[in-house]
């Protein structure tokens, strides 16, 4: 007994709808089945944190090289934490991935948000971006704005020089060592400048301080009116920071630069005058050189008229004038 071999074309329509169907069916679990695998966890977390994260999105973040967990774990945080809930303003998921995108760190960001938000400062999604993408670290920002830090003038880490030098009007040099507090403005933080534009302004104004003052003693004895006329100045703006204090850390009187400038001014004036004698002395020697070669060249010319005299009686006697002016002067 013997059978024909079965193909396609012996099957019925509906029979072939059926198996077209079944296939489809098998091809959609199975793309379930990979989806769910690679993403049901992340997608899992962020159902039951309220993160609004679907898997069309976690998809699309695999296809444009996004790293979907970074993405999901910091809108959690940020729903978590109250922080931009807003569905069109707030922090979005197709904002988060804008972010990853263009090089910026998204936990960090997120981070930064949170801290601002729990000390009560203005801070929303786009400006922490915006910090962020400058170059500027906005979580360290915020907690100086929180903390403020301290600086020192000079800078013993940029400076080779640990104290500034300053003179007083009675030529007194004091050594001073300053401790500038400052907390971050986080309005002025894209595009102001830095902390060795405050340390600059900073020892600028302690310098011009110390030498308006009449003596040295006046500084050392109210070392807080330098904080006062510095901070009056206004030093801190068009910067990141907002100088909250500064503070005098140390004094030391240096050297007695006025005595020794006038010790210096008083050589070099006794220098120059000695060098004034000694022009006199060579002008005057060289006058009586002059005056000696003229007593010569007169001499010379004396020697030079007796020396005709001769000659001239020699002729007088040749022609004759000599006898008979000595006839005429007989008579």
């Amino acid at each position: 007994m013997t059978f024909a071999p079965f193909t396609l074309a012996d099957l019925e329509p509906t029979q072939m709808g059926l198996i077209a169907f079944i296939i489809f069916i098998a091809i959609v679990a199975l793309v379930m089945m990979a989806v769910m695998f690679n993403f049901g966890g992340l997608w899992l977390r962020a159902y039951t944190s309220n993160a609004r994260v679907s898997f069309f999105e976690l998809i699309g973040m695999k296809l444009r090289q996004v790293n979907a967990g970074t993405i999901v774990d910091a809108k959690i945080m940020a729903m978590q934490a109250g922080v931009g809930t807003d569905p069109e303003t707030g922090i979005t998921t197709k904002r988060l991935e804008a972010h990853y995108l263009a090089g910026g760190d998204v936990p960090r960001v997120i981070n930064a948000i949170i801290a601002a938000q729990r000390a009560d400062i203005d801070l929303d999604f786009d400006r922490a971006a915006a910090i962020d993408l400058a170059g500027r670290d906005v979580l360290d920002a915020v907690r100086t704005s929180v903390y403020p830090k301290v600086i020192d003038c000079p800078d013993p880490a940029k400076s080779p020089r640990t104290t500034l030098s300053a003179v007083a009007r009675n030529g007194v040099e004091l050594k001073i060592r300053a401790r500038v507090t400052v907390r971050t403005n986080l309005a002025q933080l894209i595009g102001g400048a830095t902390e060795d534009t405050i340390i600059a302004r900073v020892g600028e104004g302690i310098i011009t301080s110390i030498g308006s003052a009449a003596t040295h003693l006046e500084v050392m004895e109210n070392p807080d009116r330098i904080s006062k006329a510095v901070l009056q100045r206004g030093l801190d703006a068009h910067t990141a920071f907002e100088i909250v204090s500064i503070d005098i850390a140390d004094i030391d009187v240096g050297e007695n630069i006025g005595a020794r400038l006038q010790a210096d001014q008083a050589e070099a004036d006794t220098r120059m005058a000695q060098a004034f004698a000694e022009q006199r002395r060579a002008n005057a020697i060289a006058l009586e050189q002059e005056m000696k070669a003229q007593v010569a060249a007169n001499r010379a010319g004396v020697l030079l008229a007796q020396a005709e005299v001769p000659l001239a009686m020699s002729d007088a006697f040749r022609q004759g004038n000599l006898e008979r002016t000595a006839a005429n002067g007989s008579r």
